[in-house]
């Protein structure tokens, strides 16, 4: 199935998810090491320059996944799941995907109030345009950077509990919540408790 169903994911969402979660735990790794380096690092304005360029495709398959999610929305979560853990599962989703909007874009606005002007060449292919940065740039670079920054770690953590919380379906609960995204849905299957 290409579609999600009302009880399972389908194809497109797995691919999303997967994929995704690939690029952004690639991303966090990169970003945490290539911080730690010196400035004077031959490495370093390569591994600026390949964050850069994926956080650009981490942001465009973000819009795309969204849009994927509105036009076919997420099947249900379980019947016996209790409403504060729906409510928590919620929370954490919504979390998970303003990060996916926030860290490219507070990282774009990064590098364009950044003094040094150094453009961004996603994978050595096309230049992208800075954002325009009206007023006190050192301050609006300053701000960004802090958020890019918290908001990575931030992201780890959201992260940390949506996967404990896979587990916790998967060993406690014994519910089909992470093995739907694994495979794709086959249809209309029959859920205990309807």
């Amino acid at each position: 199935m290409i579609k999600n169903t009302r009880h399972g994911y389908g194809a497109v969402a797995i691919l999303f998810h997967w994929g995704m979660a690939l690029l952004i735990l690639g991303m966090l790794g990169l970003g945490l090491y290539m911080v730690r380096l010196p400035q004077s690092d031959p490495d370093a304005f390569a591994l600026f320059q390949l964050h850069k360029s994926i956080g650009f495709v981490v942001l465009t398959l973000a819009v795309l996944r969204l849009l994927w999610r509105v036009v076919n929305p997420s099947p249900k979560l379980p019947a016996e799941m209790p409403v504060w853990e729906k409510g928590v599962a919620h929370l954490g989703h919504t979390g998970l995907y303003a990060m996916m909007f926030l860290l490219p874009l507070s990282g774009w606005l990064v590098v364009s109030a950044s003094p040094w002007g150094i453009p961004t060449i996603v994978f050595n292919l096309f230049e992208v345009p800075h954002l325009p940065v009206p007023g006190d740039k050192a301050g609006t670079e300053a701000l960004a950077s802090a958020v890019h920054e918290y908001g990575a770690y931030f992201l780890i953590l959201l992260i940390a509990g949506h996967v404990a919380a896979a587990f916790k379906h998967h060993f406690i609960a014994r519910d089909e919540t992470l093995k739907r995204m694994v495979r794709p849905s086959r249809g209309a299957q029959t859920v205990p408790g309807e």
